[in-house]
């Protein structure tokens, strides 16, 4: 079987779409996959991934690249507390954000954690996404591991975390304040009426043509005036023809 055949069969089967993703990252991590399971060959790997759902798992955990952190990159996650967010504050009480490929819930708590720092009577509404119902369950959870808070402040441990069995568990205070859901950047409808929206270090493994659809879907889900948060490792290029404006290094506001 070709690789071309089995992300076909993957897109078939699971209704997961590897097209636009970047053709040689996508193949070298896949590869990896099956040499670290002693599989040979595509058809073989297939096969492996519709038997078993562990293996179906490990493969969506690996291609989605599930890392995430609370507060990743302080220092821009500063400026977002500091200047973005009171500024969006400034023209409206309630805020509607999404966090979209949100990997294990902690960006979208980190976004709740500032905004109940900074506005906590208002009821905003905070929507979490990612295709990986695993990693979903575990962002419902709520549950992290040390590395997972080193950038949390104590202040912040100790008003919106619980220490059990050695994890940090978000109060339910917070975790209420996040809905998850399931949803497909490559395929799904966007919402609409965003007033943030964060995607963080997810479409750098997409090709270029893929990137410009969903920075086009966050654009139309956006409010005017509204700003797209991404990533530490991203940039978008062509940002004034997409009609975002440039506020600051990762963040851009619908015109």
């Amino acid at each position: 079987m070709e690789f071309s055949d089995f992300k076909k069969k993957i897109e078939r089967k699971f209704g997961l779409n590897l097209n636009g993703y970047k053709e040689k990252q996508l193949k070298r991590r896949i590869d990896s996959l099956m040499l670290s399971r002693g599989v040979t060959g595509y058809e073989a790997y297939y096969n492996m991934l519709v038997e078993n759902k562990e293996q179906w798992q490990i493969f969506l955990d690996k291609v989605t690249i599930n890392v995430s952190e609370f507060f990743r990159n302080p220092n821009i996650f500063n400026f977002l507390e500091r200047e973005i967010i009171p500024e969006l504050l400034k023209s409206k009480k309630r805020l509607k954000i999404w966090s979209a490929a949100c990997s294990n819930g902690a960006e979208p708590y980190s976004v709740a954690m500032i905004l109940n720092d900074l506005a906590p009577t208002a009821n905003h509404t905070i929507e979490a996404s990612d295709l990986d119902e695993g990693i979903l369950k575990q962002a419902r959870e709520g549950k992290y591991d040390e590395k997972s808070v080193k950038n949390v402040s104590k202040e912040r441990l100790k008003k919106y975390f619980v220490q059990r069995n050695g994890l940090f568990e978000i109060v339910p205070k917070i975790k209420g304040k996040v809905v998850f859901y399931k949803h497909d950047l490559l395929k799904d409808s966007y919402g609409k009426n965003f007033d943030l929206i964060l995607c963080r270090n997810v479409t750098i493994y997409f090709t270029p043509e893929t990137q410009k659809k969903i920075y086009n879907g966050f654009f139309d889900s956006l409010n005017r005036g509204g700003i797209l948060f991404i990533g530490a490792t991203e940039n978008i290029l062509h940002y004034k023809e997409l009609g975002f404006e440039k506020v600051a290094s990762w963040f851009y506001r619908k015109l």
